[in-house]
């Protein structure tokens, strides 16, 4: 369930968030075997508070993103670990291992996970030039 709140001139007045147009409330249930977990989550929007229903599509759609790509990353690339800190780095190396995931999510030869995949092309050369390469 999502409630949004629209009034935010008490907000505004001790903040300065350009755009700012609302706030969400979104109330999650999930079921995992026998436990039911709930989870109350706040969100800070710039779409105006007439349409709870829209603002509860787009943090659904978030979460796609979140458990399909962010996931992946970290899974596969250990991203939440990397430690780079230094100027532009830890930008690039994000393009580098998004461009990466591609690769390996595109890569139909060998039926294999995306770890197991990047390893692959880690220790067979032939594997990198030629299936990265084609996909």
């Amino acid at each position: 369930m999502t409630h949004v709140c629209a009034d935010l001139d008490w907000l505004l007045a001790r903040h300065d968030w350009p755009g700012l147009a609302s706030i969400a409330v979104v109330d999650s249930e999930r079921t995992a075997g026998e436990k039911v977990h709930r989870e109350r989550r706040y969100f800070i929007s710039s779409h105006d508070g007439r349409c709870a229903q829209k603002i509860g599509a787009l943090v659904r759609n978030h979460s796609q993103v979140e458990n399909g790509l962010h996931w992946a990353l970290d899974a596969s690339f250990r991203e939440d670990d990397c430690r780079a800190r230094v100027a532009n780095a830890a930008e690039n190396l994000s393009r580098v291992r998004r461009i990466a995931l591609m690769l390996l999510k595109q890569e139909k030869t060998v039926k294999l996970g995306i770890k197991s995949k990047r390893l692959k092309a880690g220790w067979d050369r032939d594997y990198l030039v030629l299936g990265l390469a084609a996909s």
